[in-house]
């Protein structure tokens, strides 16, 4: 993947776009979705992966290093902001993204290789007909268990 409009993030929001019928804002910062704060003391607005406004709705596709460590992108042997490694400063973003979107009135709906056409290594297949299936009912809100869309 050279670039992120090749990312199997690119692939999955487009296909919500396209079950959706419209297109969402890609990497949209809230102004009360903050990252901790640095040796400034100032704060990053954290983007989220697709939102769609008039919707009231954001998606986010949680690639494996999301659930197990990775350290290519943990980088375990450099801290954050947060002083804890990439990894367990990746946990805390998406908890926080998980408690403040749905206290902010918006519908949060996470989507994993799992839930989609993927290999064992999480790997997405681009099995087009299968995902757009998967994806109308994770965006309908009908699946039950973990990552079940907040305010469904």
């Amino acid at each position: 993947m050279g670039t992120r409009d090749d990312s199997d993030e690119a692939y999955v929001v487009g296909l919500c776009d396209r079950v959706l019928g419209e297109v969402a804002l890609r990497q949209h910062r809230f102004d009360w979705l903050l990252g901790d704060a640095g040796a400034s003391g100032r704060r990053v607005r954290l983007p989220v992966d697709a939102y769609w406004p008039g919707r009231g709705l954001v998606v986010e596709y949680r690639e494996l290093q999301h659930d197990r460590p990775v350290p290519h992108f943990d980088k375990p042997d450099r801290l954050t902001v947060s002083g804890v490694h990439r990894g367990e400063q990746r946990a805390l973003y998406d908890a926080r993204r998980e408690s403040e979107i749905p206290a902010h009135g918006l519908r949060l709906v996470v989507v994993r290789p799992a839930d989609l056409d993927a290999d064992g290594r999480g790997r997405l297949r681009r099995s087009e007909a299968a995902d757009l299936a998967a994806l109308r009912t994770i965006l309908a809100g009908e699946r039950d268990g973990e990552g079940t869309p907040s305010g469904a």
